[in-house]
């Protein structure tokens, strides 16, 4: 988890206005970022590398299509080929796996960047 350091408190010598007004706005600006300044939905808190925690999608399984397009054609009619319709299946069950799994880490990296 990050750390930071506390930003010590504007001088209030010494200062000309518009470095007052320059290191105010900054001390206010860190402290949002690093959420230390207590705004109640921390809208503007920033996310840093290590609240990302969702591992890299692993490559996809279904590669290439396995159904070939055979077909007949039956007194006039074209009637697809039963084993290439059952690789078609295959091959549509396969991309619907690919993408439950691409969607499942999709939604847990969303969730980690809305904290």
């Amino acid at each position: 988890m990050a750390r930071f350091s506390a930003v010590p408190a504007v001088p209030q010598g010494g200062l000309t206005d518009w470095q007052a007004v320059l290191f105010s706005s900054l001390k206010e600006n860190v402290e949002l970022l690093i959420g230390a300044r207590g705004e109640s939905d921390s809208a503007s808190r920033a996310l840093v590398k290590g609240q990302v925690t969702v591992n890299e999608a692993s490559q996809q399984n279904l590669l290439r299509v396995t159904a070939e397009g055979k077909g007949y054609t039956i007194s006039g009619q074209n009637v697809a080929d039963l084993d290439d319709v059952g690789k078609l299946i295959k091959d549509v069950q396969e991309l619907a796996n690919d993408l439950a799994y691409t969607r499942s880490v999709l939604n847990t990296l969303i969730r980690q960047l809305k904290g």
